[in-house]
């Protein structure tokens, strides 16, 4: 299966979203997912997201690719 990211043509009638084309069950865990790390990094007020973000996504690859 090949993600396909937002890309702001959003639509919410049926089972998929027409602009992605994943499921609206997909985009709900995924947003619910990010509202948790985002809660996270607010949480320990960091000052420098940028990098948070960054290593958040390297980490993310990194277990992806290197399963334990």
């Amino acid at each position: 299966m090949i993600f396909n990211p937002c890309n702001g043509k959003c639509t919410h009638e049926g089972t998929h979203c027409d602009g992605c084309g994943r499921s609206h069950d997909d985009i709900a865990k995924l947003n619910a997912l990010l509202a948790g790390v985002v809660g996270y990094a607010a949480d320990k007020k960091y000052e420098n997201i940028e990098d948070f973000a960054t290593a958040v996504g390297r980490s993310v690859l990194y277990k992806l690719q290197n399963p334990a």
